[in-house]
């Protein structure tokens, strides 16, 4: 008991959502406040005129250990809900679909390489391009850190 309350005020200190479901006592991913959330789980973080993106970490969860990383090139521009990339897995290749359209600024090149990275830390080193938004009001549509983490347990109690 005193290991959970210890972690869960870590996790509160930490500004780390932490859904837990009735029948299991520890955390199926770590969500964050203060990053926005698509549907098809990636990740968006707006700081100035520049958001970064990445898949979250319940989306590398189910995808399992991560070999290859699909990006697109800077300078390219993406649309809301459209491809930019692929993640490949050992379990399967998926499509990473951008949250906000606009211009391509720049790309994690270190992905090459390392594409473990968006297992170990999706949300800093994992982060996958970021984008000059076009319209910064798409980031209105999509879910919070509280929303999304209801949104993932639904949809696991559903499968």
């Amino acid at each position: 008991m005193a290991l959970r309350m210890w972690a869960s005020s870590t996790a509160n200190a930490l500004k780390i959502s932490c859904a837990s479901r009735p029948h299991l006592s520890r955390c199926f991913s770590t969500v964050l406040d203060g990053f926005k959330y698509a549907s098809s789980h990636e990740w968006v973080k707006h700081e100035g005129a520049v958001a970064t993106v990445g898949i979250t970490d319940h989306a590398q969860d189910h995808l399992g250990e991560v070999v290859f990383v699909d990006l697109p090139e800077a300078g390219g521009s993406v649309s809301q809900g459209s491809s930019f990339g692929a993640v490949e897995s050992v379990k399967a290749t998926s499509d990473v679909n951008s949250p906000i359209s606009g211009e391509i600024v720049e790309v994690n090149t270190k992905l090459s390489e390392a594409p473990g990275l968006v297992n170990s830390s999706p949300y800093e080193e994992g982060w996958m391009i970021k984008i000059k938004p076009k319209n910064p009001s798409e980031l209105d549509s999509l879910m919070g850190a509280k929303e999304y983490t209801k949104f993932c347990e639904e949809e696991d109690a559903a499968h």
